[in-house]
């Protein structure tokens, strides 16, 4: 009699056999991928299984933890680079030992930004160690000569390796380091090409952990997609310390630094930059670059003032309404957006009477600037009446206020911001919507060059406040409902 033989269980062999998991997320796979099916991560997929895995044991503590309050600060202080603009957006300054991500669009005036920051930071008594991995060293030479930022202080080399840059680090112990631009330096420790998921990754945590060990700022240049967003692991971001974004359209000069991620500063502030030939300056004042000067008012024209983070901007929105033989008029816009510009429209029409479906509508901003608050949407309905109307608004006139489908003006935030800019311009006329000035602690229009007084209702004529003159007057705050009594207001007279 045979005896039975004992059938195998399957489930050691299977706890033997080696598989794939997302290191992100957990989510397994038979065999590796190179994006996770889960979290849709990219080279977080590692093998697992075989030998066992390494555990992590508690070790003797060679720096004990210690009151917050006892933690030494003067490390973390932060020191001018000499960019005025630049140091706004950082919060005063860059620290010690911070790791700034400066990302932009290709040709946006990156490397000419930082190199403007390398030398001023050198003529400040830093040691600056520029490293270019994108041109070589001649290039960046002549474009340091071009926009008058040759300095001995500011030591250049052309490197892509990481052991090599970690060496210059060891041999110039700088105080700023600047790398232009991560995704072209490479690891011989991590496989594959520079750029690839795996060296950015690699490339950052060196650079980051020698930054802090030396108490050295550094900032690193990096590429941005298709889509706008930055190329490499998500894990980048939150690696650095503080993450820009250089914006500008190249037809322009005008350029803007805004702050996503900033561990030592607020994250709404904006730097504006105008780039030249001759090299890129801060502009503390912009509000000139988006301005046309008229000698006589202009129908189609009307200003408002927009909010770059904090930074009020006086902004030209300009409009012209022609007649056409099409069977769709042609509606266009540039720096505005054209869903919000067609809303507005379709409001005139249906709300103020004004007939523009048989006409063409060109909408615009002046000097470049990217309208996308609907803050604009009053001034944006005004410069398209007055085209429309062949009228123009009083000069020294600002509109400010949000526009809905049923016609109504919306109040906007940051009033006392916006008025006290135009304020400052020297504009006389302000319209707003009702119940604005309302909702504002009293005693904070005082801080108006030109004082700004109760508001005007519906149907009064506005006054000069009593407060702080300006040129012999002062500023008329007209409060309006809706889009109609605006153009009434701002057009002087029934539009339908």
């Amino acid at each position: 009699m045979s005896t039975p033989t004992r059938r195998t269980s399957g489930s050691s062999t299977r706890a033997q056999r080696q598989g794939f998991r997302c290191t992100e997320c957990g989510w397994t796979a038979p065999r590796w991928v190179g994006r996770c099916g889960e979290c849709q991560a990219w080279g977080t997929v590692a093998e697992v299984g075989g030998a066992p895995a390494p555990v992590t044991r508690a070790r003797a503590v060679g720096d004990p933890a210690r009151p917050i309050a006892q933690v030494d600060a003067r490390a973390a202080t932060t020191w001018p680079t000499g960019v005025g603009e630049f140091d706004r957006v950082l919060g005063g300054g860059i620290v010690s030992g911070a790791v700034v991500l400066v990302a932009g669009e290709p040709g946006a005036g990156k490397s000419t930004l930082l190199l403007d920051v390398a030398a001023r930071a050198a003529h400040g008594g830093r040691t600056v160690l520029y490293i270019t991995g994108e041109e070589s060293a001649a290039q960046v030479r002549l474009r340091a000569e071009r926009i008058g930022s040759l300095h001995p202080g500011l030591l250049l080399t052309a490197q892509t390796d990481l052991a090599t840059i970690l060496g210059h680090v060891e041999d110039q112990e700088p105080d700023l380091l600047i790398v232009d631009s991560v995704q072209t330096v490479a690891s011989d420790c991590v496989e594959g090409a520079a750029g690839n998921v795996g060296q950015v990754r690699e490339v950052t945590a060196c650079l980051i952990r020698a930054a802090k060990a030396r108490g050295m700022a550094t900032l690193l240049v990096g590429h941005v997609t298709k889509d706008g967003g930055i190329a490499g692991p998500r894990v980048l971001e939150h690696l650095v310390d503080v993450v820009c974004q250089f914006e500008g359209d190249r037809h322009s000069r005008l350029r803007l630094l805004r702050s996503v991620k900033n561990r030592y500063g607020p994250t709404d502030e904006v730097g504006c930059f105008d780039l030249t030939d001759t090299g890129i300056r801060g502009l503390a004042d912009p509000s000139g670059l988006f301005l046309t000067r008229h000698t006589e008012p202009v129908p189609g024209t009307c200003l408002t003032v927009a909010l770059e983070g904090r930074r009020p901007l006086v902004t030209e929105v300009q409009a012209l309404v022609a007649p056409t033989a099409l069977t769709n008029p042609r509606r266009a816009t540039s720096g505005l957006g054209s869903s919000r510009v067609a809303m507005i429209l379709a409001v005139l029409e249906r709300r103020a009477g004004l007939r523009l479906s048989a006409k063409d509508t060109y909408v615009a901003t002046v000097g470049g600037v990217r309208l996308a608050e609907p803050a604009a949407d009053l001034a944006v309905a005004l410069a398209v009446a007055g085209a429309g109307l062949d009228r123009a608004l009083a000069p020294g006139t600002v509109a400010v206020g949000e526009v809905g489908l049923a016609g109504e003006v919306r109040p906007v935030s940051g009033v006392v911001r916006r008025l006290t800019e135009a304020a400052r311009l020297g504009f006389r006329t302000a319209i707003v919507p009702a119940g604005t000035l309302d909702q504002i602690p009293a005693g904070a229009l005082d801080a108006l060059p030109v004082g700004a007084g109760p508001a005007v209702p519906d149907g009064s004529e506005g006054r000069p406040s009593d407060g702080l003159a300006n040129g012999g007057g002062g500023m008329r705050i007209h409060e309006v409902t809706d889009v109609h009594r605006a153009l009434d207001r701002a057009l002087g007279g029934r539009t339908g």
